[in-house]
């Protein structure tokens, strides 16, 4: 996920491109700017990234996000966001970078994976490729634009594994979105942040607050459900994300059971 205002704030100029646009660009060892773009960065880590990270290092969704990421509120809305948290050295340096190359290449963040391209538009609906745009920024450093590899912006997705993330994204990223469109004036309740921020980033709460506290009375959930998202991550994720348009856009097709919810006093319709 990149935010094209970051840029703009750091004086680049990004250069609009459509997915059949082509550039040059590669990045390998023997570039003398290897791996200073993994420095004094700003990487904002999507839910699916969450789920890499964590798994690969072997991590729970806690112990991951204290120690490798900041809370931030993203810009033009009220919504929680996570960055990798950099290390306090004086390049402020990606946790996970060395010498020689990133150490967590494989399962490396959304954004990483886009690098040097990044993405103007956050909506993933169908048509969204046609409607929205991607830019690259030839930031002076950057040694991998002299190379004489050429891309086009789709064969660079494809390549770096980005179609995938975006997809497992989708929904995430069109909340950020449709919030973002919201009068400035409409806020959420501090709960509905905290729900946001559970489902998005912390599954292993999540899975604890949907077993373990009355979410399963109150919410009309069958069996298979149940039983597919308490062992699987990534419908846990989709089912959380779903439960999250309901909440805070009264859209979907969740149902209160009316009985429980009159009896512990709870709204019935989603709660901004």
């Amino acid at each position: 996920m990149n935010i094209i205002e970051d840029n703009n704030k750091a004086g680049i100029e990004p250069v609009r491109l459509g997915l059949d646009n082509r550039f040059k660009f590669k990045c390998h060892k023997n570039v003398k700017c290897f791996t200073r773009c993994c420095r004094g960065i700003n990487i904002v880590l999507t839910p699916y990234d969450i789920i890499k990270l964590k798994n690969r290092l072997q991590l729970s969704s806690e112990e991951f996000l204290a120690i490798y990421t900041e809370p931030q509120l993203l810009e033009k809305t009220d919504l929680p966001i996570i960055t990798l948290k950099l290390l306090d050295d004086d390049q402020k340096s990606c946790p996970f970078v060395r010498d020689d190359g990133c150490i967590i290449y494989e399962d490396r963040p959304t954004t990483c994976r886009y690098y040097p391209l990044g993405v103007a538009s956050l909506s993933h609906k169908e048509g969204a490729d046609e409607s929205g745009f991607y830019f690259f920024v030839n930031e002076p450093h950057c040694l991998g634009f002299e190379e004489d590899q050429v891309w086009t912006v789709r064969e660079w997705r494809e390549d770096q594994g980005v179609d995938v993330r975006d997809e497992m994204n989708a929904e995430w990223t069109d909340l950020v979105v449709r919030k973002r469109s919201f009068p400035p004036n409409v806020k959420l309740t501090e709960q509905s942040k905290k729900m946001f921020f559970l489902v998005s980033y912390n599954l292993d709460k999540f899975r604890e607050f949907v077993f373990e506290s009355s979410f399963i009375k109150l919410y009309t959930v069958d069996s298979k459900t149940q039983e597919t998202i308490k062992n699987d991550e990534l419908a846990l994720l989709k089912f959380g994300l779903k439960w999250l348009k309901w909440l805070l856009f009264k859209e979907g097709d969740f149902k209160i059971n009316e009985a429980e919810a009159a009896k512990r006093g709870q709204k019935t319709q989603g709660d901004r």
